[in-house]
Order: structure tokens, then sequence, then C-alpha cells
């Protein structure tokens, strides 16, 4: 295995654990902070419910792929 694929391979990698020990915090803060207050929206009426739900999976995505590729250019710039 060449260097170039190596790096790519070591990058990918980082990038699956930072990006799943993110997901995880997240869904756990969002279960401990917001459980509570999604479940009554939910009981209550589900359109809002399904707006909200989509409003958070993007805000998760954005938030998530920022801090991602924030800390791999912090990463990078450490091993080099």
């Amino acid at each position: 295995m060449d260097a170039k694929s190596r790096d790519s391979l070591i990058s990918i990698l980082i990038e699956v654990v930072v990006y799943a020990a993110l997901v995880l915090a997240y869904f756990f803060l969002v279960l401990h902070f917001l459980g509570g207050w999604l479940l009554d929206i939910y009981q209550r009426d589900k359109r809002i419910y399904a707006v909200l739900a989509l409003f958070l999976i993007v805000c998760q995505g954005v938030v998530l792929e920022t801090l991602t590729t924030a800390l791999l250019k912090w990463i990078r710039s450490k091993l080099d």
C-alpha cells in the first residue's frame, strides 16, 4: 500500500470514529434534554413534531459535518 492510500485510509477511519462519537453524544444529549419535550409535542400535534424532527435532523447534519471537518483539519495539522 502506497503512502497516499495509507493516509487516505487513516483519514477515513479517523473521520468515521469522530463522526460516530459525535452522533452518539448528540443522541444522548437530545434524549436527555429534549426527550420529554418532544414526547409531549408528539402527543399533542404530530404535524408540529414532524417539522421539529426534520429541523433537528437538518441541524444535526450541519453541526456534525462542521464539527467533523474542523476536528479533521486539526488532527491533520497535528499529524503533519
